[in-house]
């Protein structure tokens, strides 16, 4: 299955809401003051497709992802906020930056599947845990949601304290 891509998560969490839910996102969306600026006609009456078009097209993939949980999170739809982006993605940087110990991960995505060896024996070669994380990142993670769970049941099971230090942040 292809990975979904940030244009079908904003599309999805905006297909969950109740219709007056999507009625307040459009009015706050209207209501945003930062450029760049989303006018009228582009949100009047259109379905949560149409918005999560009108979302990536005036802010990118990355930024409407942002916008759009910032929205969802003003309007009091706090479960779909927290879903539209994974955690590892929100965490990316922190993750890169403070996993230390990267082989029982390693080991964990080439158990389950998500590595084939050749990859596992490339990134064991690397010479700093930054540059091991960052290349689960940029391969391994790419295949979308399926694969972040189980990088980030791995992390929980290896770094529990960074994940609920992480957690704990706002």
């Amino acid at each position: 299955m292809a990975p979904k891509t940030k244009r079908r998560c904003i599309a999805d969490a905006l297909e969950d809401l109740e219709p007056e839910h999507l009625d307040k996102f459009r009015r706050q969306l209207l209501d945003r003051r930062e450029e760049p600026r989303v006018r009228r006609a582009m949100v009047k009456d259109k379905n949560y497709m149409d918005l999560a078009d009108v979302l990536v097209s005036t802010f990118t993939e990355d930024g409407a992802v942002k916008v759009t949980e910032e929205l969802l999170k003003e309007i009091g739809c706090l479960g779909a906020a927290k879903d539209l982006e994974h955690f590892v993605d929100k965490h990316q940087l922190e993750l890169i930056n403070r996993v230390g110990n990267v082989a029982p991960i390693l080991d964990d995505l080439l158990i389950k599947k998500v590595i084939q060896q050749e990859m596992y024996d490339e990134i064991r070669k690397l010479p700093t845990t930054q540059k091991m994380m960052r290349e689960i990142f940029s391969r391994c993670l790419k295949a979308g949601k399926a694969c972040k769970d189980i990088f980030y049941e791995s992390l929980e099971k290896n770094e529990r304290f960074l994940i609920d230090d992480l957690k704990n942040k706002k």
